[in-house]
């Protein structure tokens, strides 16, 4: 009677388990590590530049926009106070992200055969650079467009005077938009290698994911074209980028005994 070769193989996890109570306190560690991260981070962005040096920062691209003589206002009586420290959190968890990534890294990697670590951590690293970059992209490009073109159709006998929660809302709405449409390409790439759709079938999809594309981006944008298209045609760039991206990640993070059974074949 023969036997498995598959059976004789060690498993590479074998010796790695531990008790419950053991992943509880590891978890509760990290936990406390990120959040120390995260804490002093805040520190030093409280220092310098400051919650309000923050939020001029962060407001530079609207206020460059906005008539001689005009400033933002504040409706609420602790907005100056509670909106520039939601800015300088936000910031804070941004810059520790990575910090706060590799220790999730750290704790779910020991679980994690070979091919599958192969595959979590490049998309770990390239998702949160994606959305990085997306923040980057909204704020250095589309803020200063719209702002303009806004303020080009504005008529002469309103004075523009923006509340800053108001702000900060459509800011952190806008930076969240770009950020998951950079995120595009992970989605595709997941999606592949996890089995759901082939490859052939997303490139089929082609055409309808562009009408997809700008119909997400006229419900998420203000209804202005410059920002529509700003977010509609990166969104098809990185669609075929996932495309792409998928063929590799498929070839390189296959199981071991997906490759000897399509070698065999």
């Amino acid at each position: 009677m023969s036997q498995d070769p598959q059976q004789d193989r060690p498993d590479e996890l074998d010796g790695t388990e531990q008790p419950f109570v053991s992943h509880l306190i590891e978890l509760r560690d990290r936990l406390i590590r990120s959040l120390i991260a995260v804490g002093i981070v805040f520190g030093l962005l409280f220092l310098w530049p400051s919650p309000s040096g923050l939020y001029d920062l962060l407001a530079a691209p609207l206020v460059a926009h906005l008539p001689q003589g005009s400033t933002m206002i504040a409706t609420n009586v602790i907005s100056p106070f509670i909106v520039p420290l939601k800015i300088t959190m936000m910031t804070a968890f941004l810059i520790a992200l990575p910090y706060v990534l590799y220790q999730v890294w750290a704790f779910v990697a020991p679980g994690l055969y070979s091919h599958e670590k192969k595959l979590v951590l490049p998309l770990v690293i390239s998702s949160t650079i994606l959305f990085l970059l997306g923040v980057a992209f909204c704020y250095f490009f589309v803020f200063g467009q719209v702002f303009s073109f806004i303020q080009s159709f504005a008529p002469k006998s309103i004075t523009a005077a923006p509340d800053i929660e108001a702000y900060l809302s459509f800011v952190l709405t806008m930076f969240l938009a770009f950020g998951l449409t950079f995120e595009v390409p992970i989605v595709v790439v997941v999606l592949v290698r996890m089995g759901v759709v082939g490859i052939d079938k997303l490139r089929s999809f082609r055409s309808y994911f562009i009408v997809l594309a700008f119909i997400i981006a006229a419900i998420v944008t203000p209804p202005d074209v410059i920002s529509q298209l700003a977010l509609a045609i990166p969104m098809c760039l990185l669609y075929e980028a996932g495309l792409w991206a998928a063929q590799v990640f498929v070839k390189h993070t296959r199981a071991p005994d997906a490759e000897e059974d399509l070698a065999a074949k």
